[in-house]
């Protein structure tokens, strides 16, 4: 009942996906996100070291947001790996 309240009351801010096509319709872009680690973990069963799952989370990190600010995911990390910051390559045109 408190959940229809409050649909109720933020009914707007709620259907906006309807009127605002670049607004998703769900909130799981995060689950997305951690998706292909449990996909990865599957098919090898698991990560060997500690230090291999958190480069394998950073590395999913970074292509994420790479494509979430519509940056060309290859080349952007060819500059990254040459040394450039991740806010130069993002605030880049």
């Amino acid at each position: 009942l408190a959940f229809v309240r409050r649909l109720q009351k933020r009914k707007e801010e709620a259907l906006r996906f309807l009127r605002e096509v670049h607004v998703p319709f769900d909130n799981n872009q995060a689950e997305r996100d951690l998706r292909m680690d449990k996909v990865k973990e599957n098919i090898s069963g698991t990560f060997r070291e500690e230090t291999f799952a958190q480069s394998f989370c950073i590395a999913r990190s970074i292509v994420s947001t790479l494509t979430k600010h519509e940056k060309n995911v290859w080349d952007s990390l060819c500059l990254l790996l040459a040394g450039e910051t991740i806010d130069r390559v993002l605030s880049a045109t």
